[in-house]
C-alpha cells in the first residue's frame, strides 16, 4: 500500500475548478463583469506561465467568499457543482482512482484550489483526503484572507510534509499525478512521477527524465 496522490485540476476533472468558479461568479452577476473577468483571465495566463503571483491572486479569489452569505454560497456551489463540475469529471481519472483504492492504496488530492471550491468536489470522487488552500473562517462567515501556505508549487510540499506529520502514512512508494509544470517541486519527491495529459514544459521535463506519461480525456 502506497500514497496516492492526485492534482485535481485538469488532472482528474477536465477544467480548472477555480478558474470556472469565476466564469460561474460571472454569470450569476455576483461580481464585476468587466474587472473580475480581466483578472480571472490573468491570473490564469500567470499560472500557466508560471508567474502567479498567489496571495495577489487569493486577494481576488477570495473576496467573492467574503462578501456573501454562506447560505448563499452553499446554494451557488450546488448550481456549479451540477453546471461545471459534473461534466468535467473524467470516467478514466475515477478509474484511475478506483484502481489505487482496490490496491489499498491511501488517496490524497493536493490543490492550489481553495477548500470552498474544492472540498464538495474531492467528496465527489470518494477521495477523503484532501489538502488545498484554507479560506479563513470567523464566526461563520469567510474573511477573504487565507490561513497556513497555500499548497501551490512547494507549498504543496509543505503542506504535504505537515499532513503527514502523525499519520502513519510515508512517502515511500509514493505516486503523484499531475498535468502542470507547476507541481515540479513535488513530482520530483515521489517514487512514482506521472505527467497527466501535461501541459508542454511538464512534457518536456517528463520525456527529459524517463517519466510516465498518460492521458485520462
Amino acid at each position: 500500500m502506497s500514497l496516492a496522490i492526485f492534482d485535481l485540476d485538469n488532472t482528474l476533472i477536465g477544467i480548472d475548478s477555480d478558474h470556472a468558479w469565476g466564469e460561474f461568479l460571472l454569470e450569476q452577476g455576483a461580481v464585476d463583469p468587466v474587472a473580475y473577468r480581466e483578472a480571472n483571465e490573468r491570473f490564469m495566463r500567470d499560472y500557466e506561465n508560471g508567474t502567479l503571483d498567489m496571495h495577489a491572486f487569493l486577494e481576488v479569489a477570495l473576496k467573492p467568499l467574503a462578501e456573501n452569505t454562506p447560505e448563499q454560497l452553499v446554494a451557488w456551489h450546488q448550481q456549479f457543482m451540477a453546471s461545471k463540475i459534473e461534466p468535467a469529471i473524467l470516467t478514466r481519472g475515477e478509474e484511475l482512482v478506483a484502481r489505487h483504492r482496490t490496491r489499498g492504496d491511501t488517496l490524497l488530492i493536493i490543490t492550489a484550489t481553495n477548500r470552498f471550491i474544492t472540498g464538495p468536489i474531492a467528496e465527489r470522487l470518494g477521495i477523503d483526503n484532501l489538502i488545498a488552500v484554507e479560506p479563513e473562517v470567523h464566526e461563520g462567515r469567510y474573511t477573504g484572507r487565507v490561513t497556513g501556505t497555500p499548497s501551490y508549487r512547494e507549498g504543496k510540499v509543505v503542506r504535504l510534509e505537515q499532513w503527514l506529520e502523525g499519520r502513519g502514512v510515508t512517502m515511500d512508494g509514493a505516486w503523484f499525478y499531475s498535468d502542470s509544470h507547476n507541481d515540479l517541486p513535488l513530482l520530483e519527491l515521489v517514487d512514482h512521477p506521472v505527467a497527466v495529459d501535461p501541459d508542454p514544459k511538464l512534457r518536456q521535463h517528463a520525456l527529459d527524465n524517463g517519466w510516465r506519461l498518460i492521458s485520462l480525456r
